[in-house]
């Protein structure tokens, strides 16, 4: 695994938990402050990008007021996967058996059982399993 976790020096890793059978991909990029969560049979694709929190910068900063400092767990449910440069933000769940496409921006959780697609991810349809 050569991924890169990043902002480890709030919290260490107590906030990342990975289950069984999970595959993190090359390149991968994992912002651990707010806390991630991928459950059993993940897949995390090359150069995917999960962003667990937000910080315009230092604390004088002036848009400091309108967007403050948050974190917010990204969570991955059971068995799903999420494609080559696709980019959560925080807050999100991936559904349980869902899949985000290549390139896909993913601001919204994403229901069981999809395939999302575009920038911002929407659901492009059900997948019968």
């Amino acid at each position: 695994m050569n991924c890169r976790f990043i902002n480890t020096y709030h919290y260490g890793y107590r906030k990342l938990v990975i289950g069984n059978h999970c595959y993190i991909g090359d390149d991968a990029l994992l912002d651990l402050r707010g806390g991630i969560t991928l459950e059993d049979s993940v897949t995390i694709g090359n150069r995917v990008s999960i962003i667990s929190h937000m910080n315009v910068g230092f604390s004088d900063h002036p848009l400091q007021k309108i967007y403050p400092t948050s974190e917010s767990v990204v969570l991955c449910k059971r068995g799903s996967y999420v494609a080559t440069a696709a980019v959560i933000l925080p807050g999100v769940t991936i559904g349980k058996e869902s899949a985000v496409a290549a390139g896909a921006v993913v601001t919204k959780s994403i229901p069981d059982h999809v395939m999302a697609a575009g920038v911002p991810a929407v659901v492009k349809k059900k997948l019968v399993l």
